[in-house]
């Protein structure tokens, strides 16, 4: 293992901090705007999210009996996706979502207690040290999360360990525009509406601010298509959404 310094920092948005605190800090983040995280999730992008989301769960094409993992999934958007498209295919998927915040978890499990979906699972973990022993799930998702973690190359070893053979590995998260003049536009509303949005709803504007520069600091697409690669996965491919405000990327555990 090397000792360069880079070894034990991590970025914090903007800042590089000491790789042992990104943890708290992120947790620290979203413990602040689990209430009103999926609202918040609306505001910022318009609604977006959820053709976003709902593109990503097509692509996974979940069917009964599937057993999936969705990571950093607290508040439950992609699970519930999940449970209703395997439905619609003629039985329950077995889902687990694992997230390292306690405060979103809850959101998500006040949410299925709601619609009555007893098809999920709710579990604490940290997606650097997953609790579930190797190839236990046919499929990995995550969704808006892998940018958060301290070491996004840990998270994808996790993700390749516990994928069966011939698993799915599927992560949607925000990316870098392609399309000229979008990125402009895109700056600005990030880093002048966002904010402020965050304070006025969330009453927390320093959390949405890191959220934004957090995604600056994640690698572009085909950056990030080498890591999944480097972690053992195979095929993967990429999908923009929006001019690559988003985008997806899929793989496999051959």
């Amino acid at each position: 293992m090397s000792d360069s310094p880079i070894d034990h920092t991590a970025s914090f948005g903007f800042r590089d901090v000491p790789a042992g605190e990104k943890e708290k800090l992120v947790r620290g983040v979203f413990s602040s705007v689990a209430r009103n995280y999926d609202l918040m999730n609306d505001l910022m992008s318009g609604g977006v999210h959820r053709l976003w989301k709902d593109a990503m769960v097509a692509w996974l094409n979940p069917q009964p009996r599937l057993k999936c993992l969705d990571v950093a999934g607290g508040t439950g958007d992609i699970a519930f996706r999940i449970a209703k498209a395997a439905r619609r295919r003629g039985g329950d998927a077995d889902i687990t979502v694992c997230d390292i915040n306690a405060e979103m978890l809850g959101e998500g499990v006040k949410r299925a207690e709601v619609l009555g979906e007893k098809s999920i699972g709710w579990v604490v973990g940290d997606a650097q040290a997953l609790p579930m022993p190797d190839n236990s799930f046919d499929s990995y998702t995550i969704a808006f999360g892998i940018r958060n973690v301290t070491r996004i190359e840990k998270a994808l070893e996790e993700a390749q360990r516990v994928l069966k053979p011939g698993g799915r590995f599927l992560c949607l998260e925000f990316s870098q525009v392609v399309v000229p003049g979008l990125d402009v536009l895109y700056d600005k509303f990030s880093f002048h509406i966002l904010p402020k949005l965050g304070e006025a709803v969330a009453g927390d504007r320093d959390a949405y601010q890191y959220l934004v520069e957090s995604i600056r600091r994640f690698p572009p697409q085909a950056k990030f298509a080498r890591m999944i690669e480097a972690a053992g996965l195979s095929q993967v491919k990429i999908r923009n959404l929006s001019g690559g405000i988003a985008a997806m990327h899929s793989a496999w555990k051959i």
